[in-house]
């Protein structure tokens, strides 16, 4: 049953038999009826569905469905998605070959992976730089060498000194736990400093549970990147 709701599920999002040019805007209306039983809300629902459809009328009839009842235009729709799942899902899956799932498999975890991990690390990048824009610096790309001999991802110029940011996207669970990880980089930051002048920092990007993703404890770790720049303005 969990893989047959699954598959109706997969087909109504695509096709959008659930949006509200279809179905109209159930969201809307179950609060406006505020129902204590479902059956209070079938007979709720089933008026404003005909009024949906006889002001839609046009547009409905050009797509093929009947206009006259609502029961009769639910089950259309529901056919509607029998078509897509048994004629056009299964088309398309009997196109699908062995090579395509080991390819898409591969491509999954490399390349998407790797793209994803990028992406993270340019919106971290975005993030800080409208913290620090205040004070006139640009956060630049490390470049190759530096990223290889001092484990840095972006830099900040100050003068002909650099503060270096090291960035490691991490599972919110697992971020305090990353500060392990920039330990074992400590001679290569050290190294940086010696060179550059100016101190690295790590930036743990987290993923929060409802997918939005923030920089963990942003405001000492700007507040401790702001105070190493105006050290370098004021000394440089």
């Amino acid at each position: 049953m969990a893989a047959k709701e699954w598959i109706l599920n997969l087909a109504v999002n695509r096709w959008g038999l659930n949006k509200k040019n279809s179905v109209g805007p159930v969201s809307a209306w179950i609060r406006q009826c505020a129902p204590r039983h479902i059956s209070d809300w079938e007979k709720f629902y089933k008026q404003k569905l005909a009024k949906f459809i006889d002001e839609n009328r046009e547009r409905l009839q050009q797509k093929g469905l009947p206009i006259d009842d609502p029961d009769e235009y639910l089950k259309a729709l529901g056919q509607k998605l029998y078509v897509k799942i048994s004629k056009v899902l299964r088309a398309e899956i009997e196109e699908v070959t062995e090579n395509d799932c080991i390819q898409y498999i591969r491509n999954l975890v490399i390349n998407r992976t790797f793209e994803g991990y990028q992406t993270e690390k340019e919106t971290v990048y975005q993030q800080l730089q409208r913290q620090l824009d205040d004070l006139g610096v640009k956060i630049e790309p490390a470049t190759d060498e530096q990223d290889r001999c001092y484990n840095v991802d972006f830099v900040i110029r100050i003068g002909s000194k650099m503060i270096g940011l090291q960035i490691k996207p991490e599972t919110l669970e697992h971020a305090p736990e990353a500060y392990k990880w920039f330990e074992a980089q400590k001679q290569s930051h050290a190294r940086f400093q010696k060179d550059y002048g100016g101190p690295v920092f790590m930036v743990i990007s987290v993923v929060e549970k409802n997918g939005r993703k923030s920089i963990w404890d942003e405001e000492n770790l700007i507040l401790q990147i702001k105070k190493a720049i105006k050290e370098l303005l004021e000394g440089g």
